[in-house]
């Protein structure tokens, strides 16, 4: 199951997180930085490459398709009202991985066709959307599984104790904010958990 850490440095420094966070074996980091300019987001992914270097730790960046290329990320991540997947697809190469964020299965099918995987959310409520009311739930998240053949991570109020109702869900892994951002909860004992009710 693909495990997907989202940065938010004001909840943890992210290169700090990131260096634990590729030694406790996460799949994915999203670098989500959206209130910093070019020039800052750019120094903070080449910090966090160079922190899970050597790892099978892969970093994307948020929305932000010139500096993932500049910087040499993984990939990148957009939102929903992002430059078009189709349209960053001819702007990269092979092996350039692009997730989508998706509200529903009618985001999902109109993105499904040029992404490698799918955040869809906000699954369950939580605290960094918190005026947020309409979530989409287990069905919700069902629905946006059966309708598309790329795999589908789970986003919003994520926990270990949740885990094994997403993967019932069909989801082929989470993306979360909090349940990694703790520095008391090592993120090796987060993802150990996460994983033992993740596997099938």
């Amino acid at each position: 199951m693909m495990l997907c850490l989202v940065t938010d440095r004001r909840l943890r420094p992210p290169v700090e997180q990131a260096r634990e966070a590729a030694d406790a074996g996460i799949d994915l980091i999203h670098v989500r930085e959206r209130d910093l300019d070019a020039a800052e987001l750019s120094a903070l992914v080449m910090r966090i490459l160079d922190a899970t270097r050597g790892s099978g730790t892969r970093v994307v960046v948020n929305d932000r398709v010139d500096v993932a290329i500049a910087c040499g990320a993984a990939g990148v991540h957009l939102r929903g009202d992002s430059i078009p997947a189709a349209r960053v697809r001819t702007m990269t190469g092979p092996g350039f991985l692009i997730g989508c964020s998706v509200r529903g299965p009618v985001d999902a099918l109109r993105v499904a066709g040029d992404a490698d995987y799918l955040v869809a959310g906000t699954v369950f409520p939580t605290t960094s959307k918190s005026g947020m009311r309409d979530h989409l739930g287990l069905a919700g998240l069902s629905s946006i599984v059966a309708t598309v053949p790329v795999p589908v991570l789970a986003i919003g109020g994520m926990s270990t104790a949740r885990a094994g109702e997403i993967a019932a869900a069909g989801a082929a892994g989470l993306a979360a904010i909090g349940l990694f951002a703790d520095p008391h909860r090592p993120i090796k004992d987060v993802v150990r958990q996460l994983r033992d009710k993740l596997s099938p």
